[in-house]
This record gives structure tokens, sequence and C-alpha cells, in this order.
């Protein structure tokens, strides 16, 4: 009987584990490329290099398929 409880403890570790790994492998959010011209536009507008209109004009510009 002990040893029945020993095996189901372990089992639910394991799984419990998974759960964790997944749960947290989710949550990363990717790097930003530091060269993409999105992010270059975002770190202008964060340091009030150019104002809200200039910095959704030109990430328009961006979104456009040419």
């Amino acid at each position: 009987m002990l040893l029945v409880l020993l095996v189901i403890a372990v089992l639910a570790a394991v799984i419990v584990g998974i759960a964790l790994v997944v749960h947290t492998s989710r949550r990363r959010t990717p790097i930003p490329d530091p060269d993409d011209p999105r992010e270059i536009l975002r770190r202008r507008y964060a340091a009030g290099e150019i104002d809200e209109d200039e910095y959704l004009r030109r990430m328009s510009g961006l979104s456009q398929d040419w």
C-alpha cells in the first residue's frame, strides 16, 4: 500500500513539473530585434525624439505592403 502511494506521489510530482515547464515556456516574450524598424521607432518615441503623430505616421508606413 505504501509503495502505491509513493508511485502516485512521484507521478503527481512529474505531472506538476511538466505543467510548470509548459506554463513558464509559454510566458516568455521574445526579445525584440534591435535593428527592427518598428523597435527603433518604439525606442525613439519612448526617448521623446519623435512625437506621437510622427510615431503613428511612420508605423503606419511600415505596416503597408509595398
